[in-house]
């Protein structure tokens, strides 16, 4: 469950009738998620305690230390932001140029809002509608994929397309990028989950990817626009990836592949995993092949993956 769940009862459902009260709160949440010094998890500590996100405004750097256990220069930079103008004016411009969901709103994914460490803010650029949409499948591999992983994918994947499953990915290179093309191609249905914000796309040769799905499909993070990409985002990021889907289908993997950070989370999170086998003799299918001995269902066609949907 998300921190949000244990808030105290009813909290969630008044503050959905109150529509003044929930803008409050959801600007409250976008700024404290931008702000220094603190962590998710300590935002959820605060909703928990206070949903109404208004207290904190009014601790002194001391207070916060005391109160929360913060170490003193984490309050002094948390203090700094939560009461910097130019701060709370940049995330104002943002709510009128981009989608925002919080973990308040209504649209907030209900599969997503099941998982440990669920996002607080979304920010969306696209069709929001998707992230209610079922069958969703997260399709993910190596960057450096086989001569053979283009056949595997339009074996399996294009026939989950025409069954209507949305395909989600992380448009990175290699597996991530054709399951987007795939599914654009097809006329399906894809959310991609980015690693920094809308103002710097990675990878670069991957820009006109991005704007195609934010026409057509859905384009996720949870990073501001200004966020440049840095190493620990793109597994920080594969929680969401994972979490919006029933399943995560690996098409190839390497033995320490950081696929296998996503399908690590898809199982922390008790989502089915499946891999897709392969020659012995490329070195991008040996994570599969371990994942299929640790117990992931092996993949040869669609029908493999639809028989679970039911």
């Amino acid at each position: 469950m998300s921190a949000w769940q244990n808030t105290p009862a009813g909290f969630l459902l008044y503050l959905r009738k109150d529509r003044c009260l929930l803008e409050t709160v959801r600007e409250r949440i976008v700024h404290l998620q931008r702000c220094r010094g603190i962590s998710r998890r300590f935002i959820y500590r605060l909703l928990q305690q206070d949903p109404s996100l208004k207290e904190i405004y009014n601790y002194t750097p001391a207070e916060i230390t005391r109160q929360f256990l913060l170490p003193h220069k984490n309050a002094s930079l948390f203090y700094s932001d939560l009461h910097n103008l130019a701060l709370r004016q940049r995330i104002l411009d943002d709510l009128k140029k981009f989608k925002i969901i919080t973990i308040v709103d209504e649209s907030y994914s209900p599969v997503l809002n099941t998982i440990k460490d669920a996002p607080l803010v979304l920010y969306a650029l696209g069709d929001t509608s998707l992230l209610s949409f079922s069958p969703a499948l997260s399709v993910i591999g190596t960057r450096k994929p086989s001569p053979d992983a283009v056949q595997k994918m339009e074996l399996i994947v294009k026939p989950l397309l025409k069954e209507n499953c949305l395909i989600v990915s992380g448009m990175a290179k290699g597996i991530d990028s054709l399951a987007h093309k795939i599914a654009l191609a097809e006329g399906g249905k894809t959310i991609a989950v980015l690693g920094s914000g809308f103002h710097h796309i990675y990878p670069k040769q991957n820009i006109s990817l991005f704007h195609q799905i934010a026409r057509k499909g859905l384009v996720l993070t949870e990073y501001p626009p200004d966020t440049p990409p840095v190493r620990y985002h793109f597994p920080e990021r594969n929680r969401i990836i994972s979490g919006l889907s029933y399943g995560t289908l690996v098409i190839e993997a390497t033995e320490r592949s950081g696929t296998l950070i996503t399908v690590e989370q898809a199982l922390d999170q008790g989502r089915e995993v499946y891999a897709v086998p392969g020659s012995p003799a490329h070195p991008q299918t040996k994570g599969c092949h371990r994942m299929i001995q640790d117990g992931a269902k092996l993949v040869h066609e669609a029908a493999d993956i639809k028989e679970d949907w039911q």
